[in-house]
């Protein structure tokens, strides 16, 4: 229980097979992006401004990479396998720029179960409208793991 309320930890190693699969779809909008600028204080002027972009070969403001992370890393800890997990690692190849606007669609699939390492391989895909791929990524997750008998004792929060 965290603050009084039960939560629903993601799946164990033990419940995950390879070849499951997610897809997710992700419109870049504005409230996104300044949400992301404003935590992150990267004031890139080729995120940001148009007339600065329009004279670089992207020629209009692109989404930050990092940003697109944190997609991935927010589909993982929700979904595949869900809350609990943690990213060990995560190798990632931009192919193309993304745009403000764009609709992304992120494909998601298990290739790997390690029950030893207690750990699996996700492969993450990213398409853009024109079916062009923009990213491609590995990222090693542990599931989570079985929470032991508290015996009494609380947790701290913060």
């Amino acid at each position: 229980m965290l603050l009084g309320k039960k939560r629903k930890l993601g799946r164990k190693i033990e419940e995950i097979s390879a070849g499951e699969k997610l897809t997710l779809t992700e419109k870049m909008e504005d409230k996104d992006l300044l949400l992301y600028l404003g935590l992150s204080g990267d004031a890139n002027p080729l995120y940001i401004q148009h007339d600065y972009a329009s004279l670089t070969s992207f020629k209009k403001p692109i989404v930050p990479s990092l940003m697109l992370n944190g997609m991935i890393s927010s589909a993982i800890t929700k979904y595949l396998p869900g809350p609990g997990s943690y990213i060990s690692s995560m190798e990632i190849t931009y192919s193309q720029p993304v745009y403000h606007y764009e609709t992304i669609q992120f494909l998601f699939e298990v290739i790997q179960v390690d029950l030893p390492a207690s750990q699996i391989t996700i492969r993450v895909n990213a398409l853009n409208e024109q079916e062009q791929t923009v990213l491609e990524a590995a990222v090693k997750v542990k599931p989570p793991e079985a929470i032991k008998s508290m015996d009494g004792h609380a947790l701290d929060n913060f």
